[in-house]
């Protein structure tokens, strides 16, 4: 099964980061936001990517193109033009880097990578900023019971400010940052068949609007609830939590 990555968008929210590199290539603990994202797939068996590129997408392909070079141990015979590998410690992940344009919008992007997964029954596909400690095998399971072209997981938003409940001038709840008001949002990880293709017509076609809302009118998008750890990492505050949570040894998003 393959897994799509979008990974092309100018990440303006987090842009003191992002004017230098793509956003899937901002580092939690020393990695690329998409290196855990991919090691997320591989722990439920998915290692074939297609990663859609666009700002500054050079930057990924030089880190997937040296990726075994960094990550195995390695002797140089420069005389010689010779490399001697010792060790080797890379994924076995097979990445599929597609350039889908600058100013390409989400379903576009999508559309542009079509011939990679024509022959696909189903494949995964999300965002290249992105964690959760997402049961994706659970989800693909779910999407195929459901007879339906496409799942999303919706999970709960993460809280960002401290709720009070005041009556008659006086505090009577406090609570630290809770999740959300009750509703789920999109949480970015889809199931879907081949199918969904055809309702894209051209790069300005946005997924989150007329496809997914087709989808949903026919009856053919399903809800895959998700009640566990999901975080997006769209400014610095995002990126300071998830490092944090990283580097005390207990990310919930590390599922290998």
């Amino acid at each position: 099964m393959k897994a799509v990555i979008l990974a092309g968008g100018l990440g303006t929210r987090i842009s003191e980061e992002s004017h230098l590199r793509p956003k899937p290539m901002i580092e939690i603990g020393g990695k690329p936001i998409i290196w855990h994202i991919l090691k997320i797939y591989s722990a439920h068996g998915i290692n074939d990517f297609i990663i859609c590129l666009g700002y500054k997408g050079y930057v990924i392909k030089e880190y997937f193109a040296n990726y075994f070079l960094h990550t195995s141990d390695v002797t140089l015979d420069l005389s010689n033009n010779q490399m001697f590998v010792h060790e080797r410690h890379a994924e076995p992940w097979r990445v599929t880097l597609v350039d889908t344009g600058e100013s390409t919008q989400t379903g576009g992007r999508l559309g542009r990578v079509r011939k990679h997964l024509e022959n696909e029954q189903d494949f995964c596909f999300t965002y290249g900023d992105g964690v959760s400690d997402i049961d994706i095998t659970a989800a693909i399971e779910y999407h195929r019971s459901q007879g339906v072209e496409a799942t999303v997981t919706a999970v709960h938003p993460p809280g960002r400010f401290g709720a009070l409940e005041i009556r008659n001038d006086r505090v009577e709840f406090f609570k630290e940052k809770p999740r959300g008001d009750g509703g789920m949002i999109n949480g970015g990880f889809f199931v879907l068949k081949p199918s969904v293709l055809d309702l894209i017509d051209n790069d300005d076609c946005v997924w989150e609007s007329e496809p997914l809302e087709t989808l949903a009118s026919k009856g053919q998008l399903a809800a895959y609830e998700h009640n566990g750890f999901w975080q997006p990492m769209d400014t610095l505050r995002d990126k300071t939590q998830l490092e944090e949570l990283w580097l005390s040894g207990e990310a919930p998003w590390k599922l290998w």
